[in-house]
């Protein structure tokens, strides 16, 4: 049996990792952390797509990982409720507040640490799978190939037993409308509902009271664009319909395409 940890935050990208491992015929564990994120609502959304794969006779790992206390009092707009969650294009430079300092170094340090046990356990190879992908490079720097390059020797260099863990982030020079796409080919290998899986994912940084996303937040921008691309409407639920939310994201890329002529 393959084994594989990922971190499923509950978003579209790591959902979409996550079915296609199982497509691979991976034993996935996955951990959800609990970051004291504004968008918590992401947790959830992760546990409803588990019990989804259970229904369907898909048994997952899942473990949900508490680490506010450790990350709370960083300096991040998706931490801290003060601050606005900025609207507009996923690449503009607003955009940065939403970074939260060295969070894929802390979340890849603990899959790290429960790659080499499963290793041990199982006596195995295993490899760390993360949704990272190109669009997320821009503003995130702790999602471009030369961190997880430097984490790969680093943790190699601090642990017995490293040479059987490897990184696997198969939509590194990919995007959202490549993620998706993905993600329909596994759910039909798989025979999984495409559009139940991702009403049960959440993108926004900015969801109402209700989880319902807004639609403005450059994160929901993006995903936006990506289920028009590959030409299906995104089966989450937003505060508007979704032509008006569509035809938001559609004006949003435009000026930021002319701004950027």
């Amino acid at each position: 049996m393959k084994h594989a940890v990922i971190s499923l935050s509950g978003g579209m990208d790591s959902t979409s990792l996550l079915i296609r491992l199982i497509r691979d015929g991976y034993q996935v564990s996955c951990y959800t952390y609990d970051y004291g994120q504004r968008h918590s609502i992401e947790i959830e959304r992760a546990k409803n797509n588990i019990e989804y794969l259970k229904s369907c006779d898909i048994n997952v790992n899942h473990n949900i990982i508490d680490i506010k206390s450790a990350i709370q009092s960083f300096d991040s707009a998706l931490l801290d409720k003060t601050l606005t969650i900025p609207e507009g294009h996923y690449e503009s430079s607003q955009m940065k507040s939403t970074v939260v300092p060295n969070r894929n170094a802390i979340f890849s340090s603990i899959l790290y640490g429960h790659a080499l046990s499963v290793s041990s356990k199982f006596d195995c190879d295993v490899i760390i799978g993360l949704g990272v992908h190109s669009g997320d490079h821009e503003i995130y720097p702790d999602c471009r190939p030369e961190f997880y390059s430097a984490l790969d020797i680093a943790f190699k260099l601090g642990n017995w037993g490293s040479e059987r863990i490897s990184f696997h982030l198969p939509y590194l020079t990919g995007d959202k409308k490549t993620i998706l796409l993905d993600a329909l080919h596994s759910c039909q290998e798989l025979d999984l509902d495409f559009d139940i899986i991702f009403k049960n994912t959440s993108t926004s940084y900015n969801p109402d009271l209700q989880g319902r996303s807004s639609g403005k937040s450059g994160a929901d921008i993006e995903r936006i664009l990506a289920f028009y691309e590959i030409g299906r409407e995104d089966p989450v639920e937003y505060t508007k319909d979704w032509k008006d939310i569509l035809n938001n994201a559609l004006m949003i890329k435009k000026e930021h395409d002319e701004f950027n002529e």
